[in-house]
C-alpha cells in the first residue's frame, strides 16, 4: 500500500476538534503529521523512522506555512482528510515525513504511532497514541 494521496485544500476540521497554535519550523502543507520540537519550540513534520521525538505525533496542520510563520494543528476530533479513506481503518504516521499510512505499511525498524482511524470513506478522526514502540 501507499501514504494517503491527500488534497491541501480539503483539509477541513469537522466536528469536536481541538486545536494547537504553534509555529512552524519547516515548510508545512496542509494535511501533513507534524511534531512538537521542544528543543526549539516549533512544528515540524513528523516521521517514523528518523528519530523518537520525530515519530511523536502532535497532529495534522490544516493549512501550509514557511518556517517561522503561524500554524494550526488539529490534535484531536473529526477531520475532513481530502483523501480516499476505508472506513473502520486506522492509520499510522509513515517513514515519509509528513505521511499517513494505513497499518500495512508498517514495517520492521519503523515506529508505531497512531494518528486515527476513518470514520467515514472521508473522515479521519484524530486520536493520537505515540507508542514509543519499535516494529
Amino acid at each position: 500500500m501507499a501514504d494517503l494521496s491527500i488534497t491541501a485544500a480539503a483539509i477541513i476540521p469537522v466536528a469536536g476538534f481541538s486545536l494547537y497554535q504553534g509555529t512552524a519550523g519547516a515548510t508545512i502543507t496542509a494535511g501533513q503529521v507534524v511534531y512538537l520540537d521542544t528543543t526549539t519550540n516549533t512544528v515540524k513534520l513528523a516521521d517514523n523512522d528518523a528519530t523518537a521525538a520525530t515519530a511523536v505525533v502532535q497532529g495534522i496542520a490544516l493549512h501550509a506555512a514557511l518556517a517561522s510563520q503561524p500554524l494550526q494543528v488539529i490534535i484531536g476530533g473529526s477531520l475532513g482528510m481530502g483523501a480516499i479513506l476505508t472506513a473502520g481503518v486506522f492509520y499510522y504516521l509513515s517513514a515519509t515525513a509528513g505521511g499517513i499510512a494505513p497499518v500495512a505499511d508498517l514495517v520492521s525498524g519503523k515506529r508505531v504511532s497512531l494518528i486515527g482511524y476513518a470514520s467515514t470513506t472521508s473522515n479521519l478522526v484524530i486520536q493520537p497514541i505515540n507508542t514509543a514502540v519499535t516494529l
